[in-house]
């Protein structure tokens, strides 16, 4: 587990061992007394627990039916998840947290929110029918000590639309949505129709902006006028449904380990893919300043709901307070602006007045409480000194994030993220075949003829060209290469380039590359 997220002890009551210590502290000291007081929870989300503080980062993946958010996930960790399942229809069900674990195993939803551990306990609320398309994989993934993933339902279009799923798809989506770090948004580029279920998911996402990223999947088997069009076309369905005139970064990309089907944008393909993957190994980097960036924006939004609520206690008479509420229901428009010329409160700082008022025709008057000014200007007092504190520190456990999950990726040469500047590709099978001993003679013409040097070895600019020919993408011939190049020389002599074509072959063959060569092919080089 990252060091940044370790629970430690203190003997200084005001000394924080890291970032995420001292949010816990300050959120229950300050926080936490003032959301029970108004019932923050009964208006907007729930109140947080540590395991919500301690989360690894998540990933959460989005997108309609069969456009590849599960081949996406096989391709960033190489391997399949436990339970995880593929097709051209709608095959993943259920909403599946993938994170490390010491061995495979799948986690049913009823299981998983009762475990401390994990930050999923209010998703009960949900119901029964949730919860049983609700689970966990865990594996043992270099990519995943660190990171969660979050796989998500296809998003149904047509009249599968008019299918009840039996709970509120769009409000688990908009749950994970505050919680995650990152959203991806997948589309397919041979069907870029924005279903009426997909529309409502997105605006499920809004007010998390800066996490969504969107990612143009399967652009390989479009030409280049016609990927031109699509992208256009993409940009144009996008700036209505989230109805702003910019949009989030858009990658461009096959996100798969087959070879390209068109491979005249290759370049781009590449490029791209090294731009999303950088920005999701920044993910552990940029959790902790997320997570506290929300503590401060649920800091001033439970500030505002006690200066409301109060207002409406001040208001109530000893009798007729339904009726009077629903009198200040209708006024509210007129007791925001008042609140915000008496106190200074920004406008953007007050909840969505529709929703509030929907929340409080249910609300039981009698919990009411008026203002504790006392507790107001402590929470101003921590936001003023205690936050910048914190914020300081960040640098710091940023720094250790990072290092750890990338030395984490890099230990167990960590899924398509693992980069090395040995590979030329870098930024930076069966049975029968994998017992096959290897027949270096076959490739010794195309060996000499790539102009190895006097210690018999070509380096990764000659090998390279001839290993594109396979059209494979760049992160599995990084994979082929760094299981090829034997000892770690950053070249290839005949026996390790007869392996490199091996392998290259099984994959061409739909077959799995293996963790480690097997010893059949590893005899020639001892001999």
């Amino acid at each position: 587990m990252l060091k940044w997220m370790n629970k430690t002890k203190s003997n200084d009551g005001d000394a924080y061992t890291s970032t995420i210590d001292g949010m816990k502290k300050v959120y229950k000291k300050f926080v936490r007394p003032l959301e029970e007081m108004y019932r923050y929870q009964e208006f907007y989300s729930p109140l947080l627990t540590d395991s919500d503080f301690d989360a690894p980062p998540t990933v959460m993946l989005l997108g309609q039916y069969s456009t590849g958010k599960t081949t996406f996930i096989k391709y960033l960790l190489e391997t399949d998840y436990p339970g995880l399942r593929i097709g051209p229809e709608p095959t993943t069900d259920k909403f599946v947290a993938i994170m490390h674990g010491e061995q495979d195993q799948i986690i049913p939803g009823n299981a998983l929110v009762v475990d401390q551990r994990h930050p999923y306990k209010v998703l009960t609320r949900f119901g029964n029918n949730f919860l049983q398309r609700f689970e966990a994989a865990s594996l043992k993934s270099p990519v995943l000590n660190g990171l969660n993933l979050l796989d998500t339902p296809g998003v149904l279009a047509g009249t599968k639309q008019t299918v009840n799923r039996g709970y509120d798809f769009t409000g688990v989506v908009k749950w994970f949505a505050d919680r995650v770090d990152m959203i991806i948004l997948l589309f397919d580029a041979h069907k870029l129709d924005i279903s009426d279920e997909f529309s409502q998911t997105i605006l499920a996402c809004k007010g998390n902006d800066t996490k969504i990223r969107i990612v143009l999947n399967k652009a390989d088997k479009v030409t280049n006028q016609q990927l031109m069009r699509v992208y256009g076309a993409l940009m144009w369905s996008l700036g209505k449904v989230l109805g702003t005139p910019e949009v989030a970064r858009v990658y461009i990309g096959s996100f798969w380990d087959q070879p390209y089907q068109n491979d005249d944008n290759r370049k781009l393909f590449e490029a791209e893919e090294e731009d999303l993957f950088r920005d999701i190994q920044s993910v552990p980097r940029g959790s902790i300043v997320r997570k506290l960036n929300d503590l401060v924006k649920r800091c001033r939004i439970a500030k505002t709901h006690a200066y409301i609520m109060a207002h409406i206690k001040n208001e109530m008479p000893v009798f007729g307070k339904e009726a009077k509420l629903k009198q200040l229901i209708a006024n509210m428009p007129k007791i925001f602006q008042q609140i915000e010329r008496d106190t200074g409160i920004p406008a953007g700082d007050f909840p969505n007045m529709e929703e509030f008022c929907e929340s409080l025709k249910t609300y039981d008057v009698t919990k009411l409480m008026k203002l504790d000014q006392k507790m107001i200007d402590a929470l101003d007092k921590m936001i003023a000194t205690e936050l910048p504190r914190l914020m300081s520190q960040v640098p710091q456990d940023q720094d250790v994030a990072h290092e750890d999950y990338m030395c984490a990726v890099k230990k167990r040469e960590g899924g398509a993220l693992f980069e090395s500047d040995l590979t030329p590709f870098g930024v930076g099978a069966t049975l029968d075949l994998l017992n096959t001993p290897l027949n270096t003679k076959e490739h010794q013409f195309e060996f000499e003829k790539l102009g190895p040097d006097s210690e018999g070895k070509i380096n990764g600019t000659q090998a390279k060209a001839p290993m594109q020919n396979s059209k494979l993408p760049n992160a599995t011939l990084r994979r082929i290469w760094t299981l090829s190049d034997y000892d770690k020389d950053g070249k290839l002599d005949l026996v390790e380039f007869a392996i490199c074509k091996r392998l290259m072959k099984m994959k061409l063959d739909n077959h799995e590359l293996p963790v480690e060569l097997p010893q059949a092919w590893l005899s020639p080089i001892a001999e």
